[in-house]
């Protein structure tokens, strides 16, 4: 409850105990990996600097740049196009350039090396054109380079910046561009110098997402032929079945995960908000002729290569597989029902979880106070890529494991063998989700609200469970839902921690990937795709953008990206 002061009243000791308790398991992991990195001795640490980190880091620092660049320029060039230029196929552009979304980047990476191999279709169709009979007359360079790897991960991730740049462009005063043009800037110099500089807050969000999507990548990067960070230290954990060099590798790359906070945050610097309602949109012009055609293929082609091509591929390869009699499988029907069941139970414990934090930290700073730091810290997990959050998570899980085992009489590891310390990775890696949907929900709710259920004598929990439940119904399904995708197509983590013998959509897509015979898994890759078709119906939404006549007011963000960024990339980074 917040006084006649503003100052929210503290909801008692046990949801901030709670939530401590949270904060504090999300921030084992990175203790328990220092502490495994210090005992493995001197010696790793100069072999590793001496032959694994240079070229790891110097191909992970290649890879994030090209990256980087290519989403920012696709991301921003088609936001622009769709908010401020009217075109053929506008309308059904501006929630299809989300699809690639669907696309996880391992399963893109596994369908171009198929569509792009000497002998495949694509190089097939380009000899028959050219009038040759073999891959030794022509072939076209290898998808399993830097180059391709940078066009594979760009194709995929790009949604990340279009998203956050839609929402910045939808919502920049008309005024400002008018001033540039009256003023004598043309169409490029009033986008060059008004529009981008102020939508470099948007852009950096959006970049380091991608960024972080990228260190967090394992399948494609190996597939790919790349040798990040991220492959390094998965290559070293379980062929090399070295966790001390594996934990040290992992301490390197955090320090690349907080100079990219820090790049973020720098990105960030000096934002000011603008008032919604005092702004006027800014008409779009029609385009017409060559230009209105031009402007559509240029908007439909990020489509096509990220999202059009890959599932297309898919669905032929399932449909042949379906053909020959191999349809959906038991080790199919198994994989799904484990990642269904991995994902709901991971759903249910984050978004509870990222209720009680949220709520906890709301009821513990007043106006203009920071909040709680352990709002940053539960929301940690995201900046964390997979491999090094298991690595972290591995030594106090199996002590914890094998407490639990003497305890009971039970044999083995009978937490590690039911899935618990993969769920519990799960719920560290996506936590930040429902964090930041329920911050986001509970800044809308008008404090008049609680105060007049702790006059009738509510109290606290009554209150969460009469008033704010139910205001925060559609945040928490939110939530809910991007948690349950994320999971579904989490592939680092599963790797390195799902139980003996069990085989998730995503770890066996990826074994029969290993195996040379990736059209066997063409049918889990399907699935996969397919569920995250959801999440773009989710993100097609957006604010209104204001009108002259009726300026609507200040959305909440409801999206993916805004859901991602209003903790990790804010909070998380002050915790960094």
């Amino acid at each position: 409850m917040r006084s006649a002061l503003g100052r929210p009243r503290a909801v008692g000791p046990l949801w901030s105990a709670t939530a401590l308790a949270i904060a504090l398991v999300v921030l084992a992991p990175l203790g328990a990996l220092a502490w495994t990195a210090l005992g493995a001795g001197a010696a790793h640490w100069a072999h590793l600097f001496e032959h694994v980190l240079p070229r790891a880091a110097a191909q992970t620092v290649t890879l994030l740049a090209g990256v980087g660049v290519l989403t920012a320029v696709v991301g921003t060039g088609c936001a622009w196009l769709v908010t401020r230029v009217d075109f053929p196929g506008r309308t059904v552009l501006r929630w299809a350039l989300l699809l690639p979304l669907t696309v996880p980047t391992y399963i893109a990476a596994y369908s171009y090396v198929d569509l792009l191999h000497p002998i495949g279709p694509f190089q097939g169709a380009v000899r028959a054109l050219l009038g040759f009979d073999s891959p030794r007359q022509f072939r076209l360079p290898d998808a399993r380079s830097m180059g391709g790897a940078v066009l594979v991960l760009s194709a995929v991730l790009y949604p990340y910046v279009y998203l956050s740049m839609r929402a910045m462009f939808s919502t920049q005063p008309a005024r400002l561009m008018e001033a540039a043009r009256l003023l004598g800037e043309g169409p490029w110099g009033a986008f060059r110098r008004v529009a981008l500089p102020m939508a470099r807050p948007a852009l950096a969000v959006g970049v380091g997402l991608v960024l972080l999507e990228v260190l967090n990548d394992v399948g494609a990067s190996e597939f790919l032929g790349v040798s990040t960070l991220t492959t390094t230290i998965y290559t070293t954990w379980v062929t090399r079945s070295d966790l001390g060099a594996a934990a040290q590798i992992a301490c390197a790359m955090l320090a690349m995960v907080a100079l990219l906070v820090w790049l973020e945050r720098q990105g960030r610097r000096h934002l000011r908000a603008d008032s919604v309602r005092a702004m006027r949109a800014a008409t779009r012009p029609r385009l017409r002729g060559a230009s209105a055609w031009l402007a559509t293929a240029a908007a439909s082609l990020p489509v096509l290569i990220g999202f059009v091509l890959p599932a297309g591929h898919l669905v032929v390869l399932a449909w042949k597989r379906a053909a020959e009699g191999h349809g959906l499988s038991a080790e199919i029907l198994s994989g799904a029902m484990h990642s269904a069941a991995l994902a709901s139970s991971v759903t249910a414990i984050a978004v509870v979880a990222g209720l009680v934090v949220a709520w906890a930290a709301r009821s513990t700073g007043g106006a203009g106070r920071p909040r709680a730091w352990w709002l940053g810290s539960a929301a940690l997990g995201y900046a964390i890529p997979g491999t090094v959050l298991a690595i972290g998570l591995l030594p106090p899980a199996l002590a914890v494991d094998g407490w639990v085992a003497e305890r009971l009489g039970l044999p083995g590891l009978p937490l590690m063998s039911l899935g618990a310390v993969l769920a519990v990775a799960c719920v560290m890696r996506f936590l930040a989700l429902p964090i930041g949907s329920v911050e986001a929900g509970l800044a809308r709710l008008p404090p008049p609200l609680e105060q007049v259920a702790r006059c009738l004598g509510e109290t606290p929990l009554g209150t969460l469970r009469r008033v704010h439940l139910p205001l925060l119904r559609p945040a928490l399904t939110t939530s809910a839902l991007l948690v349950f995708i994320d999971v579904m197509k989490e592939l680092p983590a599963s790797l390195l921690l799902r139980p003996a013998n069990v085989e998730t959509l995503p770890t066996l897509l990826y074994a029969e990937a290993a195996r040379g015979s990736y059209e066997h898994g063409a049918l889990a890759a399907l699935l996969i795709v397919a569920v995250g078709l959801p999440a773009v119906l989710l993100l097609s939404r957006e604010p209104v953008a204001p009108t002259s006549s009726t300026p609507p007011e200040p959305a909440a963000p409801h999206t993916r990206s805004e859901a991602k960024t209003s903790v990790p990339l804010a909070a998380m980074k002050e915790a960094t």
